[in-house]
């Protein structure tokens, strides 16, 4: 992705997705390789969000089941993301192991009425995770784009109430 021009309109798509934050209760996904993937993790999930705030800012605790798109069962997942205001800004957290060992993955800016991305991409060894999220009706789309020496990876999460 190219780095985003940010919307200087004003805060409404940070201020809009702030306020849905609490109210989520539901994601699906997809995770789709790319055709330089060396890992084709493919397939679709869906779970419950559970939601808490604090001075740190809101978690959605999550929990499902992924379901490989080769054959084999279901597998269960957990995770929490943690979401922070910073102003113009929002900053997204994964606490999959806890609080205190919180991994900062990207901050997001407005860069239209309804979307926002990623202001630099998070590197994670050789690899690189952008994301873009798309308001919707009730909810917003989040798709991450996961790309390295052997990754080639689209998340596409849709969360809503």
């Amino acid at each position: 992705m190219s780095r985003p021009v940010p919307y200087e309109a004003d805060a409404r798509p940070i201020i809009e997705v702030w306020e849905r934050l609490p109210r989520l209760a539901r994601l699906r996904f997809s995770a789709t390789p790319g055709p330089r993937s060396q890992t084709g993790w493919a397939g679709t999930g869906e779970a419950r969000i559970d939601t808490s705030r604090d001075a740190d800012g809101v978690r959605l605790h999550e929990a499902g089941l992924f379901t490989p798109s080769v054959a084999g069962s279901p597998v269960a997942f957990r995770n929490v993301y943690r979401w922070s205001r910073h102003g113009h800004r929002l900053s997204l957290w994964h606490e999959r192991f806890g609080r205190d060992a919180a991994v900062w993955l990207f901050d997001l800016v407005a860069t239209g009425r309804d979307r926002l991305e990623t202001v630099e991409p998070h590197p994670c060894g050789q690899d690189r995770y952008d994301a873009r999220l798309t308001l919707t009706a009730e909810g917003f789309d989040l798709r991450w784009s996961i790309t390295g020496p052997r990754k080639d990876e689209t998340l596409a999460y849709r969360y809503a109430p």
